[in-house]
C-alpha cells in the first residue's frame, strides 16, 4: 500500500483543491433544502411573491455554485487519477525492463500485462471515486443528520426511521463485501489465465494448426472464459442488487416520514419542515450509498493495489554496484575470463559448475556440448543477464559486477538463442542498439551478416516492414537480421548464442569468413551445435553436464577429449575427422 500512496504525493495541490471544492459543494447541497423550506413557509404559505423570488434567487445562486464546485472536483480528481495511473504504468514498465530472469520468472507475461492495464485501471477508478466522495459523503451525512434533527419538530419516531434506514444500508454493505471480496480476488487471477491462454494460442498458432488441435485450444479458452464470466456475473448481480434495495429503503423512509408527519401537521410551517426533513433524510441515506460505492470497488481495487505493489516493490537482483550508477563511456579491449564460475537456478544442483577459461581479444572462442550442458547459461553471465553464484567473470581483469550495466552492455554485441525482431522496418531492427543509426553502418552490418541479398530483393530495401516478432520473415532471415543488429554496434566483444543454426552451410561459411575479416580485433564467442561452424576457432570449450570436458583446438580435442570426439563423429565423415 505504501508503494502506491507515495505516487499521490506530487499531486498534493490537486488533492487539496479537490477536497476544498468538495466541501463547498456539500455545504451548498445542505443549503438547498433549507431554502426550499423557506420558500414554502415564508413565500407560498403567506402568498408573498417577494419572498418566493428572494429565496428562489438564492437557490439558483447556491445551485450554480454547487455546479461549479462539482465540475472543479471532477477536473481535479480526474487529473490526479489519470496522472497517478500514468506514473504507475511508466514505473512498472521501467521496473520490468530491469528484471533479471530470476524476477521475470516470478510473473507470467499475461500477469504483467494485466497488472499494468486492468489493475491500474481499477486503481484509477478508486482514486476518482475516493476523491469525489471522501469529503462530500461525510459532510452530507453529518450535516444532513444535524439539519434533519432541527426539522424533526421534536418527533422522536423520525430519528428511529433514519437510524433503522442507516442500519439496513450498513448491513447490506457488510454483507455484499463479505460475499463479493473473495470473488474479486479470484477474478483478477482468472483475467490472468484468459490472457495467458490467448497469448499462448496467438504465439503458437502455427503449431496448433500443424497438430490440428484447434478444438482442444478452443475448449481450453472457453473454460477459462466461462470461469471468468461466471465470476463476473456473480459479482455484478450482487452489486446490482444493492441499488434496488437502496431505492426501496429510501422510498420506505419517505413513506414513513409522510405517515408520521400526517398525524402532526397543523400549519404550513410544519409542511415545510416535513419537506426539508425528507430532503435531509435522503441526503443522509445518499451519503451512505456514496460510501458504499467506495466499499464496493474497494475489494477489487485492494487486490489490484497489492498486485501492482508486488511488481513495483520487487527487489532487482542484477543492479549496478555501489558508486557505479553513472555510465562512463569506457571501451574495453575485450579479454573475457571465467574464474571458477558456478551458477544455479535456485535448486540444489548447479547448472554450470567450476567453469574456468579465457576468451582473448582478436580470437574466436567456441562453446560446444550437448543440449542442456550449460552453453547459454555461460554466455548469459557475461552481459549480466544472470549473475554467477560462485566465482567471477571479468573483462580486462575487472569483475563484470563492478562495471556499470550500460557500459558493460554497450561493449557487447549479443545475439541470443531466441531471436526477437520488433515491429518496424529492417533498418530500425538492425540499428536498434544505436542512438543515431547511420545508413552506411547498417548496410555494412547487413553485408557481413549475409542479409543484404534478401533485403535488396525487396523494392523497399532497408525500409521493408517487419511484423511483430518477425513473423513475416523466415527463420534464417530473422537470424541474419539479429546478427546484423549485433554487428552494427561495433563492440569489442561479440557473443553468438547458437546464432548460425538456421543458416545453410554455404551462408554459414561466408558469414564466418566475413566475421574473421571484419572483426579481427574483437573477442568473438560462439555457441554452436555444429562442429563445422567452430572447428577453425582459436579455442573450443567442450561442455558436458555443466562442466568443462576439454579446452583446445579442433585437432587437439579430437585426440584428447572423448566428449568432443563423440560429437564430431556424429557430424563429420572419416575423411573430415582425419583420424
Amino acid at each position: 500500500m505504501k508503494t502506491i500512496i507515495k505516487y499521490y504525493g506530487k499531486y498534493t495541490f490537486y488533492i487539496i483543491a479537490s477536497l476544498l471544492f468538495l466541501t463547498g459543494e456539500a455545504v451548498c447541497e445542505l443549503q438547498l433544502p433549507e431554502l426550499m423550506s423557506k420558500i414554502v413557509s415564508d413565500g407560498i404559505g403567506r402568498a408573498d411573491m417577494g419572498q418566493i423570488w428572494h429565496f428562489g434567487w438564492q437557490m439558483l445562486v447556491v445551485s450554480l455554485i454547487a455546479c461549479v464546485c462539482a465540475v472543479a472536483v471532477g477536473f481535479f480528481s480526474s487529473k490526479v487519477a489519470a496522472c497517478v495511473s500514468r506514473d504507475l504504468r511508466s514505473d512498472m514498465f521501467k521496473k520490468v525492463m530491469d528484471f533479471a530472469n530470476e524476477e521475470y520468472n516470478k510473473f507470467s507475461v499475461s500477469s504483467l500485462i494485466t497488472r499494468s492495464t486492468n489493475d491500474i485501471t481499477q486503481i484509477q477508478m478508486l482514486t476518482i471515486l475516493f476523491l469525489r466522495l471522501i469529503m462530500f459523503a461525510p459532510i452530507m451525512g453529518v450535516g444532513g443528520a444535524i439539519k434533519a434533527v432541527e426539522k424533526s419538530s421534536g418527533i422522536s419516531a423520525l430519528a428511529i426511521v433514519i437510524a433503522v434506514a442507516i442500519a439496513i444500508v450498513i448491513a447490506l454493505i457488510i454483507l455484499a463485501l463479505a460475499v463479493v471480496q473473495p470473488k474479486f480476488m479470484k477474478m483478477q487471477k482468472q483475467i490472468d489465465a484468459v490472457n495467458q491462454i490467448a497469448n499462448d494460442e496467438l504465439n503458437g498458432m502455427l503449431v496448433i494448426r500443424a497438430f490440428n488441435t484447434q478444438s482442444h485450444e478452443e475448449q481450453r479458452f472457453d473454460k477459462a472464459n466461462k470461469d471468468l464470466t461466471d465470476t463476473s456475473l456473480f459479482t455484478s448481480r450482487m452489486m446490482a442488487l444493492l441499488m434496488p434495495v437502496m431505492t426501496v429503503v429510501m422510498n420506505g423512509v419517505m413513506l414513513a416520514i409522510v405517515w408520521i408527519f400526517s398525524y402532526k401537521i397543523e400549519n404550513i410551517e410544519q409542511v415545510s419542515d416535513m419537506m426539508a426533513f425528507m430532503q435531509y433524510s435522503l441526503q443522509v441515506i445518499m451519503s451512505f450509498m456514496m460510501i458504499s460505492m467506495i466499499f464496493i470497488i474497494l475489494p477489487r481495487a485492494v487486490v489490484s493495489i497489492r498486485r501492482v505493489s508486488e511488481v513495483l516493490s520487487m527487489n532487482i537482483s542484477i543492479k549496478n554496484a555501489e558508486g557505479k550508477d553513472k555510465p562512463t563511456g569506457v571501451r574495453f579491449k575485450g579479454d573475457v575470463k571465467f574464474e571458477n564460475v558456478s551458477y544455479g537456478y535456485g535448486g540444489d544442483a548447479y547448472a554450470v559448475e567450476d567453469i574456468s577459461f579465457e576468451a582473448k581479444s582478436g580470437e574466436v572462442t567456441a562453446l560446444i556440448g550437448s543440449t542442456g550442458s550449460g552453453k547459454s547459461t555461460i554466455v548469459n553471465l557475461i552481459p549480466r543477464l544472470m549473475d554467477a553464484t560462485k566465482g567471477r567473470v571479468t573483462i580486462d581483469g575487472i569483475d563484470v559486477k563492478d562495471i556499470n550495466l550500460k557500459d558493460l552492455r554497450d561493449n557487447i554485441g549479443f545475439v541470443p538463442q531466441k531471436n526477437t525482431l520488433f515491429s518496424g522496418t529492417v533498418a530500425s531492427n538492425i540499428g536498434y542498439g544505436l542512438e543515431t543509426p547511420d545508413a552506411d553502418v547498417l548496410e555494412k552490418s547487413a553485408d557481413i551478416a549475409q542479409a543484404s541479398e534478401f533485403i535488396n530483393s525487396s523494392a523497399d530495401g532497408m525500409e521493408r516492414e517487419i511484423a511483430q516478432g518477425g513473423s513475416n520473415v523466415s527463420g534464417g532471415q530473422k537470424q541474419r537480421i539479429a546478427i546484423a543488429r549485433a554487428l552494427s554496434k561495433n563492440s569489442p566483444i561479440f557473443i553468438f548464442d547458437d546464432s548460425f543454426s538456421a543458416l545453410d552451410f554455404k551462408t554459414d561459411a561466408k558469414l564466418r569468413m566475413a566475421l574473421g575479416e571484419e572483426m579481427a580485433d574483437a573477442t568473438v564467442i560462439i555457441v554452436a551445435q555444429r562442429v563445422g561452424t567452430i572447428k577453425n576457432a582459436d579455442s573450443i570449450v567442450v561442455l558436458d553436464d555443466g562442466k568443462i570436458a576439454g579446452i583446445g583446438k579442433h585437432e587437439d580435442l579430437l585426440r584428447t577429449c572423448p566428449t568432443y570426439l563423440d560429437i564430431a563423429k556424429s557430424q563429420l565423415s572419416e575423411e573430415e575427422l582425419g583420424l
